[in-house]
């Protein structure tokens, strides 16, 4: 049981797939990073000076030690911006290596060989064509 597991974790794939996660992990705060302080700011400004991260809908009032309840849709938002930046960065990146790993055009068949009946048939016109 040991060795097969020794086999599938050393697999190429395993490690592949192992090192898409911990870049994926990065590359999404990055992205995160990039949508909290520099896309919505703009966008915020855009809008009337809008904090999209103090946007909430109370549903229940704060009541002595007791937090308010509420529905923080500019979370909302700011999450799904991260998840178009994402999806799209993504989206571009697999087209690009699409591209980079397309086949690339093979050749075209070279025609079949004239057979030697042909062959001889031409140089007898040639030969035609050089008498006169």
């Amino acid at each position: 049981m040991w060795k097969d597991f020794k086999k599938f974790a050393i697999r190429g794939n395993v490690i592949d797939l192992a090192v898409a996660v911990i870049i994926g992990g990065a590359f999404g705060k990055i992205v995160t990073s990039f949508v909290n302080d520099v896309i919505m700011p703009l966008i915020g400004i855009l809008l009337g000076k809008v904090d999209f991260k103090s946007l909430k809908w109370v549903l229940e009032s704060a009541v002595g030690d007791q937090p308010e309840v509420a529905v923080y849709y500019g979370n909302f938002i700011q999450n799904v911006v991260d998840f178009v930046i994402i999806a799209f960065v993504i989206f571009i990146m697999i087209r690009l290596i699409e591209k980079v790993k397309a086949k690339p055009e093979t050749a075209p068949a070279e025609p079949p060989k004239p057979t030697e009946e042909v062959v001889l048939l031409g140089e007898i016109r040639d030969l035609l064509r050089a008498k006169k």
